[in-house]
């Protein structure tokens, strides 16, 4: 592992062990809150729909024609049959009509049940969606330091999608043959009351049974949602490492790991269908038995005495027709858990504790910093940062060394409130920190990161990203300029109009870099941090960008993070830390003439380039 990549390992368990001041380490697997009831979260689901009462309004009219309807069809068989039977040939031309109103209204009813319904549906997943990624903006970043991309992005869109079962396919489903039920049982009370109670006696069971199965419907469904999540991630990892995953021959270790996760997947989701397949045939035998009763009875002399054949014909129906509503009430319970365990996932991303930001002064900031006493520690008690003093003038150029895990990234952290110490105090201009608001704190500190984060638009956007849209163009090439980025960018198929691709992939390592930096001479802030500013560039380019960054660097105040200590010999001062301690402070010559713990970090630094250019120079005599 090379220094750079040590020290990004170092820095991130730094950042995710720390525990943060009004900022906790969040996670979305192990959390020791206490679970809501369903109830509790299917009614959060269906305040959602508030907006929709219309649509729902119009929703519950269209299914209550379209259960109409079937009581018709009941009604319908009377009516043909009792024609028949008195030879009425009036009442019997009237069959054509009757059919064609029968089914006008059914066709009705379902337009108006199934699109309005649809509509909610849609709109809530539309809903859910913006706020779970609003909500994304604002969490802390320790939030993201402690879940994976992938289980974030697994809630986002898998979770989403399975809460509009709970709240509006259920919903329609309970609508539809809910009514469909309550109207056929009316029905067959109205035709004969004493027969249609034995019909309520298999419901105790059947009520034990549904119940039971929700249990474990719940249960199932946040293993699917977990072994979901693990898919995403896994398949997150190998998209974004997908070089790695190639030049070390890890294709067959991912694959095995994305087959095992998803068998895992496959065994949840199986263990739902054998408990749907259990549970619905039970309700139906039990709906069955009750029905063969019902038909048993009703043929009895006794029983049929004193009604027509088509007031007969027409129960016998009303009872058959029982069959299908209620089974899809019975299906009903597997895609409300779904739903119900997708919510309790969302809902408990949306109730996770915002960054916060007390500050409420907005000033202009000139540059000037100071940390005093400033301690952070991680959960066993290491500490990162130890009683840490620094006062930094404005339009100084401070750079900060050590070795890795010594605490530097950290430092740059705190600055941005990124993390808070869990001791002593930080001032930008001699005004707390934690005073000034967030935005106007951060929109006067520009950070070149050793990570470069580019977005999937033009060269232009990527360079007036945010809040530096509103930026003129001609202000976008000037930083192009200073960057040394102009160019490449010239050469560039649509110039600074040239899509770059997801995380510009399409540009080199020293491109990208040189556009990061663009962005950050285009925002032109009183503090600019360079965390390994250089480090993807070449040799030549980066000749030319540290020119840039003098430049740059000469009306701020500057702070430098490099492993290379060769790059900040001009700097004003250099502050060494070791085991997160300020151990020595002061110029490249004053530390020199210490002969301490930078100048032993010099001359082996020193060293290694004289190796690297040593080495350069026999390739280049091999290669003539």
């Amino acid at each position: 592992m090379s220094k750079s990549e040590s020290a990004d390992t170092s820095t991130k368990s730094t950042i995710m062990s720390a525990p943060i001041k009004r900022m906790p380490q969040l996670a979305l697997k192990a959390t020791s809150k206490i679970p809501p009831k369903k109830s509790q979260t299917l009614i959060r689901l269906l305040s959602y729909l508030k907006p929709y009462w219309w649509a729902l309004l119009l929703t519950i009219v269209g299914f209550a024609i379209n259960s109409g309807t079937e009581v018709f069809i009941a009604k319908l068989l009377q009516y043909i049959t009792d024609a028949i039977n008195q030879g009425d040939r009036t009442k019997q031309n009237w069959f054509p009509v009757l059919i064609i109103v029968l089914f006008v209204l059914r066709g009705l009813g379902s337009f108006l049940g199934n699109y309005y319904s649809a509509l909610i549906s849609r709109n809530l997943v539309y809903e859910l969606r913006v706020q779970v990624f609003n909500k994304l903006l604002r969490l802390p970043t320790a939030f993201y330091l402690a879940n994976p991309a992938g289980t974030i992005s697994s809630k986002l869109i898998f979770d989403v999608e399975q809460v509009t079962a709970a709240s509006t396919d259920s919903m329609k489903t309970l609508l539809r043959d809910g009514l469909t039920v309550i109207a056929l049982l009316g029905f067959l009370l109205y035709s004969n009351w004493r027969l249609t109670l034995i019909l309520f006696v298999v419901l105790p069971p059947i009520l034990w049974l549904i119940r039971l199965a929700s249990k474990r419907y719940l249960k199932l469904s946040k293993g699917i949602q977990q072994t979901m999540g693990d898919v995403s991630h896994i398949t997150n990892e190998v998209i974004s490492g997908y070089q790695v995953v190639k030049n070390y021959g890890g294709q067959a270790y991912e694959a095995e790991r994305f087959n095992q996760t998803s068998k895992k997947n496959l065994r949840q989701g199986m263990k739902v269908v054998v408990t749907n397949s259990i549970n619905t045939p039970a309700v139906q035998l039990l709906m069955a038995l009750a029905m063969s009763v019902v038909v048993w009875l009703a043929l009895r002399p006794a029983v049929i005495s004193g009604i027509s054949a088509g007031e007969f014909i027409s129960y016998i129906a009303a009872a058959g027709l029982l069959s299908k509503p209620v089974r899809s009430l019975t299906d009903i319970n597997q895609k409300l858990q779904k739903g119900i365990a997708a919510g309790e996932s969302i809902f408990e991303l949306l109730d996770e504790p915002e960054e916060q930001d007390i500050g409420s002064q907005q000033p202009k900031i000139t540059g000037k910093i100071g940390l005093h006493n400033v301690s952070l520690a991680y959960p066993d008690g290491t500490l990162a940062l130890s009683n840490f003093d620094l006062t930094i003038k404005a339009g100084e150029t401070v750079a900060i060394v050590g070795r890795s895990g010594a605490g530097k990234s950290t430092l740059v952290n705190l600055l941005t409130r990124a993390l808070q110490p869990t001791q002593g105090q930080i001032d930008i201009d001699d005004i707390a920190i934690d005073d000034i608001k967030l935005d106007c704190l951060r929109s006067q500190i520009a950070m070149v990161n050793q990570q470069i984060v580019l977005f999937n638009t033009t060269v232009a956007n990527n360079i007036a990203y945010g809040s530096l849209a509103s930026r003129s163009r001609e202000e976008v090439i000037a930083a192009a300029k200073a960057a040394f980025a102009h160019d490449f960018i010239m050469k560039l198929p649509q110039g600074y109009d040239s899509h770059i691709g997801a995380e510009g992939l399409q540009l080199s390592g020293g491109q990208r870099q040189r556009l990061s930096i663009a962005r950050a001479l285009l925002k032109d802030a009183p503090i600019l941090i360079l965390d390994e500013a250089t480090s993807a560039l070449d040799n030549e380019s980066e000749y030319y960008i540290q020119q840039a960054l003098d430049n740059a660097m000469s009306h701020r105040t500057t702070i430098v993070i490099a492993h290379r200590l060769t790059t900040i010999e001009s700097a004003d001062r250099i502050a060494v830390l070791d085991a997160g301690r300020l151990v020595e402070i002061g110029s490249h010559q004053e530390l020199m003439a210490l002969n301490g713990h930078y100048a032993q970090m010099y001359e082996r630094d020193f060293a290694d380039d004289r190796f690297e250019g040593a080495n350069a120079i026999d390739i280049n005599e091999m290669t003539r």
